[in-house]
């Protein structure tokens, strides 16, 4: 009799080891099958991150200009709704202790009035233009005072209306270019490196301009049909009374005042202006590129787009300027490394980035502020 409840607890024993094994057997096999689950979720999130990165890229480095009248009015918007909705809480209450509290009416009328009593008076924006807009002459108008008007050329203007002379009248309708230069129609077998040979001026020109669209932004193909806007072109008629001038760059030389110095040999590609915020200088790939001015190296990109500038270096100098350095093709220095203006090597011309040759391109800043190179090398 004794043997039953024996031979009854050996069987228990074994069940419950059986079913421990069985449990962790499932365990084992659902760790695996998590483990496939969360690898799999991970690539389709990684695949959606990828396509939404390059539509952000596209959208908002390549086409920067397009979203500069969305972004301001947006802007605007928000400030003002949130200014309704706090102002009320900052005159109500007493933020900063007694007597603190003042409505931004009562702070206005304290410190004097910022505005003028024509702050809502239509006026003439000055912020960059993104195409060809229609000007209608008025009186005391002429062909300079227009073109001073939109910062344009008063060729600018002849050419994109197919003008003889510099006569206008009052009532005339002007189609004006948002830069000097010249418009162009695609055609079949059109590139930015043919309209610009037959404008006499630089591919880098047309593809740095920021509202000029191309079917492929690492190409640069174009869409037959396509207004194009060719910065500094010139009409081909009148190419032989325009001889440029091109400004042959002789590399370091001696400092400036400023602490500057030539970061490279080679000739004045494209000057500064407000949608090119450096200059850039042409040279062969491999070109060295020298620092223009002392102090350390601040950043090194060796490798991807880089919003366009490929390769480069940034060096935070002595004299409170920061220099960038583009399209490099390889760099010599690495972060928190000491330089000296035109003697230390940081890197070697190249066609990285947004590029259609091989240049540097090369900024100033200070503050947040960008500075005309040339202003400050010659």
């Amino acid at each position: 009799m004794k043997l039953l409840p024996t031979l009854f607890s050996m069987f228990k024993i074994i069940f419950d080891f059986n079913s421990y094994a069985d449990l962790a057997l499932e365990f084992k096999q659902y760790l695996s099958f998590l483990n496939i689950y969360l690898k799999d979720k991970i690539f389709i999130f990684s695949n959606g991150f990828e396509a939404g990165k390059n539509s952000v890229v596209r959208n908002v480095l390549i086409k920067r200009g397009k979203r500069n009248r969305i972004f301001l009015h947006v802007s605007a918007m928000a400030i003002l709704t949130l200014g309704v909705i706090v102002s009320p809480f900052i005159t109500d209450t007493n933020i900063f202790g007694q007597n603190a509290s003042l409505s931004f009416a009562q702070s206005a009328a304290n410190e004097g009035s910022i505005t003028s009593s024509d702050v809502f008076d239509t006026q003439e924006s000055s912020k960059p233009r993104d195409k060809i807009v229609t000007y209608t002459v008025q009186n005391g108008d002429t062909l300079s005072t227009v073109a001073k008007k939109f910062g344009i050329s008063t060729d600018t203007i002849k050419w994109a209306n197919n003008m003889t002379r510099d006569t206008i009248n009052v009532g005339d309708t002007l189609q004006i270019l948002p830069v000097t230069g010249i418009s162009h129609k695609v055609a079949r077998g059109d590139s930015v490196y043919t309209i610009a040979k037959k404008y006499q001026t630089n591919a880098q020109g047309i593809v740095d301009f920021p509202f000029n669209d191309f079917a492929n932004p690492q190409t640069f193909s174009l869409v037959e049909g396509q207004i194009l806007i060719v910065p500094d072109g010139v009409k081909p008629e009148e190419a032989p009374r325009y001889v440029r001038q091109q400004l042959v760059i002789s590399g370091p030389v001696s400092i400036t005042g400023g602490g500057f110095t030539w970061p490279a040999r080679g000739t004045l590609n494209q000057n500064y202006a407000w949608y090119h915020k450096g200059i850039d200088i042409g040279a062969a790939v491999g070109t060295p590129i020298a620092a223009a001015t002392d102090g350390r190296v601040a950043e090194v990109y060796t490798g991807g787009w880089n919003g366009g500038y490929g390769v480069h270096v940034i060096i935070s100098g002595s004299n409170g300027y920061t220099t960038l350095y583009a399209h490099m093709s390889g760099v010599n220095v690495s972060v928190g490394d000491p330089v000296a203006a035109g003697k230390t090597i940081i890197g070697w011309i190249g066609l990285t980035g947004r590029t259609t040759g091989a240049h540097l391109h090369f900024e100033v800043r200070n503050g947040g502020n960008f500075y005309d190179p040339l202003s400050i090398l010659r």
